[in-house]
């Protein structure tokens, strides 16, 4: 009998109002939990998107206490489900920023592992007349942890990360299998490059690719690309929610990844190791 789980995405569309994405996010959970998955994946900023990038400051929680934290351990364990925490705010080393972190809670609400963004968006959209600069309220991470999971073993990289292939390379060195990857494209962005960039992280790591995002307009007049969507290990796209607010849900073969690692073994062809 072949090994099979389910994993899902979630796509939000976050405003300022704490308690009232805190309130969807548990819904969609739920949602999720009730099509059978056993993984949960959150987008980035689930819990808040004010209106500018300092407002993340005012929500900081330090780590190991707080409302956002309780709330992905109680959720968890409500719904019997493991969650990557798409990203909330702890405290940085620097007061005058924080670290955009993701959790990840087990089935029993504890948390076992925790990956810090790494790399921060500056840039500048002059189509879209758009200016990013995360490092002024983001101080960035510099692990990546790889955790062992019912699912396999499951690594996270956060939106911009996307771009930067030798990042999920490193964890292939520990053994990934199962990417989770909480985002906030912007439109511009995400209409270019966004499909193309998960498929590509499957396909070249041969694993499993969950990518949540936010998708739709919010407060701050940014317009987010949504696609949230699950990719197989040979690139093929299972589940897709264009735009708006939703969750989708689909098997994970075990078996036939290893399968695939197996017969197409281009990952013991690798000549070059990320250091």
């Amino acid at each position: 009998m072949s090994d099979i789980s389910k994993l899902a995405a979630v796509q939000m569309a976050s405003g300022p109002n704490t308690t009232a994405n805190l309130i969807e996010a548990e819904r969609l959970i739920g949602l999720a939990a009730e099509a059978g998955a056993g993984l949960v994946v959150l987008p980035e900023n689930f819990a808040f998107m004010g209106k500018q990038d300092r407002d993340l400051l005012t929500l900081v929680e330090s780590n190991g206490i707080g409302q956002l934290q309780d709330f992905l351990a109680r959720t968890a364990l409500r719904y019997g489900v493991w969650i990557v925490g798409g990203t909330i705010p702890l405290r940085a080393n620097n007061p005058e920023r924080v670290r955009s972190a993701t959790l990840i809670y087990n089935a029993h609400g504890d948390r076992v592992a925790r990956y810090d963004k790494m790399h921060l968006f500056d840039v500048v959209l002059p189509d879209a007349n758009e200016r990013y600069q995360e490092s002024a309220t983001i101080e960035p991470g510099d692990q990546s942890p790889v955790v062992d999971t019912p699912f396999g073993r499951l690594g996270v990289l956060v939106c911009y990360d996307l771009r930067f292939p030798e990042a999920a390379r490193r964890m292939l060195d520990s053994g990934l299998e199962i990417l989770a990857i909480p985002a906030a494209f912007t439109a511009l962005t995400g209409k270019a490059h966004w499909e193309t960039l998960i498929r590509a992280r499957a396909i070249e790591n041969l694993a499993y690719v969950v990518a949540a995002a936010q998708g739709g307009f919010h407060l701050s007049g940014r317009e987010t690309h949504g696609h949230s969507m699950i990719v197989d290990p040979w690139g093929n796209v299972l589940a897709q929610i264009e735009r708006g607010v939703g969750q989708i849900c689909c098997a994970l073969d075990r078996d036939r990844q290893a399968s695939i690692r197996r017969t197409f073994p281009v990952l013991d062809h690798r000549r070059l190791k990320c250091r």
